[in-house]
């Protein structure tokens, strides 16, 4: 029992390690500086997902980016799972850790959206692709991409809690917290009407 109880403690440090891995590698700032870009993070809000690179003005490159970022989470998780649902769950969880807080940036990183959403894609496919489809509709209506990335999330945990085992929505429960933590600033910015719309030059 206690040699069992060390080995799944030890393959649940493996499944966090994997996670935080693949999570920070800094796609954003990877593939701007690989095309010519520059340094993404001195453009715009100096964040390293997505939605910054779009303001480079390649709308190509900022897609790769989100699939990117996406595909880590999912990757992570799916890498797990073949030792179980708990190891998957901490691979995803520890993936958006590490695309918040690189270590090879100094903590300074993302805000774990595309990622977030990649996790929950490959732990509960419908429950990701009902987030996906929250984040395009709220986008689609109000041009905002934190406003439309807290509403996906935050919309995450009672999706899985309908459509998923009770443990896929305590770490969405996770996922929706992070998110919100992350995205501080621009809480205050939308509840000022001073946040800037999709398009926008700076955030």
């Amino acid at each position: 029992m206690e040699a069992g109880s060390v080995a799944i403690g030890l393959l649940h440090q493996i499944a966090a390690v994997v996670g935080y891995l693949a999570g920070a590698i800094p796609f954003g700032l990877v593939l701007t500086r690989l095309t010519g870009k520059g340094d993404i993070r001195a453009i715009g809000s100096g964040n390293i997902g997505a939605t910054n690179v779009l303001r480079t003005g390649s709308k190509g490159l900022a897609a790769l980016t989100l699939l990117l970022d996406g595909g880590k989470g999912a990757a992570a998780v799916l890498v797990m799972t073949r030792w179980g649902t708990d190891p998957a769950l901490i691979a995803g969880l520890f993936a958006v850790i590490g695309h918040n807080f690189p270590v090879w940036l100094r903590f300074q990183g993302g805000k774990g959206v595309a990622t977030s959403l990649g996790v929950l894609i490959a732990l509960a496919w419908p429950v990701g692709l009902a987030a996906c489809a929250t984040w395009l509709a709220v986008v689609a209506i109000f041009r905002y991409s934190s406003l439309a990335a807290l509403v996906a999330l935050a919309a995450a945990p009672f999706l899985s809690v309908w459509s998923a085992d009770d443990r896929i929505a305590v770490v969405a429960a996770l996922l929706t917290v992070l998110a919100f933590v992350r995205h501080h600033a621009n809480i205050r910015r939308l509840l000022r009407g001073e946040e800037p719309r999709i398009g926008a030059k700076k955030e």
